[in-house]
C-alpha cells in the first residue's frame, strides 16, 4: 500500500516541469509534499523561490497522465515506488546531484546492491564486444557484484545476461515506463531480471521510449554504482555520456580496448587516452574498487572457473612427447554431451556440430532450420563459450 505521501510524489513527477528543487522546496515550506498538493493557490503564489511558470503548474496540476491511471498500472504491474525520502532509496545514487525523486521498480533492489558496477557500451555492437560484455559481466556478477545496464540492444543485453547465466544480480535502468518493454526483442530477458534483480525507472507507468529520456536515464545508471566500464563504442555513442556522467559524480570509470580498424573501439580508446582505467580483465576493474568493497568482496565464496573474457580455448597438441622420448598416441575425438541448462534450440545446434568442427551451411541442413535462427542460436552459445568460431563460418565445441 502507497502512503499518502508517496502517492503525492507521484503526482507531482507526472507534471512535466517539476523537478527536485521544485519538491525539494515545497517540503520546506509546507512540511511535505502531501500538504503541498492541497495548498490553495494563494499559498502557491507566495513561495518567492518558484519562477511564475512553476507556480502556474503548481496551482493547475497539468499531469502527462492521469494519477488515477498512474496508480493502477502501478498496480497492475507489480511495482515498488521508492522515493527519495525513503530508507530503501540506493545510497549511492542518493549522492549525485539531481537524483529522480521517485524510482518506479519491478523485482526487488536490495542493499546489497550497492556493490555494483555498470556495463554499458554500442547498441550496434559487434560479436567481439558482445562476447567481452557478457564474460567480464559473468565474471563480475560471480565475485558477488550487481551487473546494471540499460536493457538496449548489443552490449547491455550481452552484461544483462551474462550476470544472469552467472546466478548473480541484475538492475536494468529503463528509458520508458514499466508498463513497457522496450526493445519488445527483450521480453523474455525482463522477466528473468525481474526475477533475479530488478527493473527501474523514473519515468510514469506509460512514459514512451523517447530519444531524450535516455540521457536522462544514464545518470541513473552511473549513479547506482561504483564504477562504469565502457565496452565498444564510437565517438557519438550515448555510453560516452554514461561516463562523462560517472566521472562528474566522482565514480570509476573503465573501459575495454578493442579492434584499432573498428569505428567501434574510437570512443573507448578515447577514454583511455583520457584517463580512464584500462580493462584486460575482471581483477583489474576489482583492484581499482574501494579497500572497504575488496574485503567484502573477497569474504564470499571463491568464483568457479569461467571463460576467459577474450582469448579462446586452446588445446594441447596430441603429438605432445612424453618424458620417455615417445609420442602418445592420438586421442579418438569424442562428441561431447550438451552442457545443462541448454533451451531446446541451443541443444539441436550443438548435437549438430561435429567433431573436429563443422560449416555454418552443415549446420542449417542437419538441422533444418533457418539460418537466421542458426546463426542466432551459435552467437549465444559463443557468449556462454560453449562454442568457438573458427575461421570460413566453421564452429568448433569449445568443451571438446
Amino acid at each position: 500500500m502507497l502512503s499518502n505521501e508517496t502517492i503525492s510524489l507521484i503526482h507531482l513527477n507526472l507534471i512535466q516541469g517539476v523537478g527536485l528543487k521544485t519538491v525539494q522546496r515545497l517540503r520546506d515550506v509546507f512540511g511535505s509534499t502531501e500538504r503541498a498538493l492541497r495548498a490553495a493557490p494563494g499559498e502557491i503564489r507566495k513561495i518567492a523561490q518558484l519562477s511564475p511558470a512553476v507556480r502556474d503548474l503548481l496551482i493547475h496540476k497539468p499531469v502527462l497522465y492521469p494519477i488515477e491511471r498512474e496508480l493502477e498500472l502501478i498496480q497492475t504491474y507489480g511495482c515498488q515506488v521508492v522515493t527519495l525520502y525513503d530508507p530503501a532509496y540506493p545510497p549511492h545514487l542518493k549522492e549525485i546531484d539531481t537524483p529522480p525523486f521517485v524510482l518506479y521498480v519491478r523485482g526487488e533492489l536490495v542493499p546489497e546492491d550497492a556493490i555494483s558496477v555498470s556495463v554499458v557500451g554500442s547498441r550496434n555492437a559487434k560479436d567481439y564486444g558482445r562476447k567481452v560484455s557478457y564474460r567480464l559481466s559473468y565474471q563480475i556478477a560471480q565475485r558477488g557484484l550487481t551487473v546494471v545496464s540499460g536493457f538496449a540492444k548489443g552490449i547491455d543485453t550481452a552484461a544483462h545476461r551474462g550476470a544472469l547465466e552467472a546466478g548473480g544480480r541484475t538492475i536494468a535502468v529503463m528509458g520508458n515506463g514499466l508498463s513497457l518493454i522496450y526493445p519488445a526483442a527483450n521480453r523474455d530477458l525482463a522477466e528473468k531480471i525481474e526475477t533475479s534483480g530488478a527493473l527501474v525507472s523514473e519515468f510514469p507507468m506509460a512514459a514512451r521510449p523517447k530519444p531524450r529520456n535516455f540521457p536522462r536515464r544514464n545518470r541513473i545508471i552511473s549513479g547506482l554504482t561504483l564504477g562504469t566500464v565502457i565496452v565498444e563504442a564510437s565517438n557519438r555513442s550515448g555510453a560516452l555520456i554514461t561516463a562523462r556522467l560517472a566521472a562528474e559524480q566522482n565514480r570509476e570509470v573503465f573501459a575495454v580496448p578493442g579492434e584499432i580498424f573498428s569505428e567501434l573501439s574510437a570512443g573507448t580508446h578515447r577514454l583511455i587516452n583520457d584517463g580512464a582505467k584500462l580493462i584486460n580483465t575482471v581483477d583489474d576493474l576489482l583492484n581499482e574498487l574501494p579497500p572497504r568493497v575488496l574485503s567484502q568482496i573477497q569474504s564470499q565464496a571463491s568464483p568457479s572457473p569461467v571463460p576467459d573474457m577474450v582469448a579462446a580455448p586452446t588445446h594441447a597438441s596430441a603429438a605432445e612427447p612424453s618424458d620417455t622420448g615417445s609420442v602418445l598416441p592420438e586421442p579418438t575425438p569424442e562428441t561431447p554431451p550438451p552442457p545443462p541448462d541448454l533451451t531446446p534450440d541451443e541443444k539441436t545446434i550443438f548435437q549438430a556440430i561435429e567433431v573436429p568442427s563443422s560449416h555454418i551451411d552443415t549446420i542449417v541442413r542437419t538441422t533444418q532450420l533457418p539460418i537466421s535462427q542458426v546463426s542466432s542460436v551459435l552467437l549465444m552459445l559463443e557468449l556462454k563459450g560453449i562454442v568457438q568460431q573458427l575461421p570460413g563460418k566453421q564452429f568448433t565445441k569449445s568443451n571438446q
